[in-house]
């Protein structure tokens, strides 16, 4: 009775400062996605603006529906096999108590579940900055639908689901770096590999459109990337989500530089360009990594990512691959690099007592790394390249020259970014005093 007694009195209950906490994260998540669809938006031409913005937004609206429905049941509920979760009571997000707490922690189960579908929301979407201009709106919905449901879903159950195998392997990934930044890497070279290149790729210029824009973009995924880290520890009573915050800040700031100093050496200039993408660089490849690591091991992984996904980007051009807005060079590369980097700066003083190479605790958490990296990576990559195979000789995942050529805003959306019919004056702002004939006045007008 006594131990009863004790258990009871040890049992986590509803921390109101934790689920507030945590709401706030999850709308600085949910902000993430038309932060993402602004720096995608910017970064194509002018004819492919409201195509890369609508193709960030429909995941919200899409990935919402499939996560209420299963999604959340898949990732998060009783492990089956090792690969996915299963929760009928979570189907619809039926049967689940207002104040049932998720798992040990002082959150309830519905923030927990609100929480995480931003991070589902969020991951397709950045596939879609690799496959700019070139694809039909139509597919692109139904290929989000078949990706979070068959690679997604299962592939945040390995690696967060208690029971998946990643999970009990013992790889980190404090948010993500294999489960959205790699996993989404890896869909989008093999998407990109399937549907092939844009028309002039080499060729034709294709510079952004809009660097304010990027940089609006840029500014907004920083912000929002507090959320998505320092929120991944579901709440701060141990100072750990206060270090993940903080390594986000040092290793984002140290990409910036890391990126600029290379494109001084190598392309001299310090490009606005570089800075957005140095910063989404650093932000990727301290996801998975913050929570064990210090604010130096943060500078470290800052700088290299800084360096190695600038010199990546150029890959593609070599390879001959087209990732349109540099979605392989960034998420994956920087996915990949922050993962792996655990094993040589891990402290043992974070989120866990795991340390790395450099603080005496050899390469076994290394080859745990490589693990959760190279099976998440082969799994995404094998299986988007058949999904997007089979909607490519179904329906058809390509608009046609003639409409690639045109614009894609024009053929899939029937609107342009921007508007100046109107502007400097002219006969569509003439008063009706004016002596233009009426017929002439709607001519202009139309």
């Amino acid at each position: 009775m006594a131990q009863a007694i004790t258990l009871a009195a040890d049992a986590p209950t509803l921390s109101a400062a934790n689920t507030g906490f945590m709401l706030i994260c999850s709308a600085l998540v949910m902000l993430m996605t038309p932060g993402l669809a602004f720096f995608y938006g910017g970064m194509v031409r002018v004819k492919s603006t409201l195509n890369m913005l609508m193709m960030s937004f429909i995941s919200l609206g899409i990935v919402t529906i499939l996560w209420v429905l299963y999604g959340f049941s898949v990732a998060f509920g009783d492990d089956k096999g090792s690969l996915v979760g299963w929760n009928s009571d979570w189907v619809g997000l039926s049967n689940i108590g207002l104040t049932e707490l998720w798992g040990g922690t002082t959150i309830p189960l519905f923030v927990f579940a609100a929480f995480q579908l931003m991070f589902a929301i969020l991951t397709p979407a950045l596939i879609s900055g690799a496959l700019a201009d070139r694809v039909k709106f139509s597919a692109w919905a139904l290929f989000i639908t078949l990706w979070v449901s068959v690679v997604y879903f299962p592939v945040a159950h390995w690696v967060w689901g208690e029971g998946g195998w990643a999970f009990d392997l013992g790889v980190i990934d404090f948010a993500g770096g294999t489960a959205v930044h790699i996993n989404a890497g890896a869909a989008a070279l093999g998407v990109i590999l399937v549907i092939g290149k844009r028309i002039g790729f080499k060729k034709d210029p294709m510079r952004p459109h809009s660097l304010p824009l990027v940089m609006l973009g840029a500014g907004l995924l920083w912000f929002g990337w507090f959320g998505f880290n320092a929120g991944s520890w579901l709440g701060n009573d141990d100072g750990v989500g206060a270090l993940m915050f903080v390594n986000t800040q040092v290793a984002t700031g140290a990409a910036v530089v890391g990126w600029l100093a290379y494109e001084k050496i190598r392309h001299g200039a310090f490009t606005t360009l570089g800075a957005a993408s140095g910063a989404v660089s650093g932000l990727v490849a301290i996801t998975p990594a913050g929570g064990a690591v210090s604010p130096l091991g943060a500078i470290a992984i800052g700088v290299i990512a800084g360096v190695l996904c600038a010199m990546a980007v150029g890959l593609k051009y070599k390879f001959g691959y087209d990732d349109s807005l540099d979605v392989v060079g960034v998420h994956l590369v920087g996915g990949i690099i922050g993962s792996l980097l655990i094993g040589f700066f891990a402290t043992g003083k974070g989120q866990s007592d795991v340390e790395g190479l450099f603080y005496g605790g050899g390469l076994d958490q290394f080859w745990k790394q490589c693990a959760g990296v190279f099976g998440v990576l082969a799994y995404s990559l094998i299986a988007s390249a058949v999904l997007a195979l089979l909607i490519h000789k179904t329906i058809g995942m390509r608009v046609s020259e003639d409409e690639e050529v045109a614009g894609i805003d024009q053929a899939e959306h029937a609107e342009t970014a921007y508007d100046f019919s109107g502007a400097g004056g002219g006969a569509a702002r003439t008063p009706a005093s004016s002596p233009v004939a009426p017929a002439e006045s709607k001519k202009v007008d139309a």
